[in-house]
């Protein structure tokens, strides 16, 4: 491989890199560039690499910014705090995506569980994550962490009633992950999970999306008796926002009011973004986002 001074990408021109994203047209992230530290063809996808010169070390996959390390903790710790601190005891957690790590450390900070599993389909992403993003892929030392590389539709299909909370870190839904939007994705992880169970998956921008996650919602509603819709901010997603889908297989369960709680200070230790006020305020939605995601009447 060529050493970083002499890689280039198609995104990166003039010092600059642009995002392209099919979802979200007629915009664009531009972040500035220090220097290209990896660009790589996987089997799967483009794996891009490079140092920022503000928001440190940005990993992007099909010109699409999937993490940076100055606000990552932001998406990593909403999409997995807010699920499990609504189940009374998470035990065994799957992760289907997710290969940078991040997530994976933000179930470990969790004494309960026992067992974290991450189901990725391309090890590039691990491989460079590991190299490049320290902070987050410190988690696959943890001896509770296992890793299965492979297509998480086709993972899912060989399990049942047997995780406590499935957390689906996708990208979006073209390319790889196109599968894990659809309906018998759903029914798989709701198949998957142990009663009283509950997922949580990367439910894209009020912004941009409002279509793709009423439809998402509502056949999420049909296959769990709870369904709701929660963001956070992020600067580096697009428009600022992402969201996330959770549902309950426990009708009981109300996701706007965390279950299990930590002291302000064990939450000042642990986190950088997730506390009980921020969990509670996940779900407080803009009323153009309240009427756009409405259950539909009978």
């Amino acid at each position: 491989m060529s050493s970083a001074s002499q890689l280039t990408h198609p995104n990166i021109s003039n010092g600059w890199f642009r995002e392209t994203g099919a979802m979200w047209p007629g915009q664009s992230m531009n972040i500035e560039v220090n220097q290209i530290l990896h660009v790589e063809k996987s089997k799967f996808q483009d794996v891009l690499v490079f140092e920022s010169k503000t928001y440190g070390n940005v990993l992007v996959l099909d010109g699409v910014i999937q993490v940076t390390e100055r606000d990552e903790f932001s998406y990593q710790e909403m999409i997995t705090h807010p699920a499990l601190f609504s189940h009374p005891n998470p035990e065994r957690v799957l992760v289907i995506g997710g290969g940078d790590g991040g997530v994976l450390r933000e179930i470990i900070k969790h004494p309960q569980v026992k067992e974290a599993v991450l189901c990725y389909i391309d090890e590039a992403v691990i491989r460079v994550s590991k190299k490049f993003l320290p902070n987050m892929s410190i988690s696959y030392a943890d001896p509770k962490v296992s890793v299965h590389i492979g297509d998480g539709f086709e993972f899912l299909q060989n399990k049942r009633d047997y995780f406590d909370v499935i957390i689906t870190d996708s990208s979006d839904p073209v390319g790889p992950a196109e599968s894990l939007y659809q309906a018998r994705y759903y029914e798989l992880m709701r198949d998957a999970l142990r009663e009283g169970g509950i997922v949580s998956t990367q439910g894209e921008c009020q912004w941009l999306h409002l279509p793709l996650i009423k439809e998402v919602l509502t056949f999420a509603r049909e296959l769990f008796p709870v369904a709701e819709y929660a963001y956070t901010t992020i600067p580096t997603y697009p428009s600022g926002q992402i969201g996330f889908i959770l549902c309950s297989k426990n009708k009981e369960t109300n996701f706007k009011e965390p279950l299990r709680r930590m002291s302000p200070e064990q939450e000042l230790k642990l986190f950088k973004y997730y506390n009980a006020d921020i969990h509670r305020a996940a779900f407080v939605l803009p009323n153009f986002t309240r009427q756009a995601i409405a259950a539909d009447k009978a």
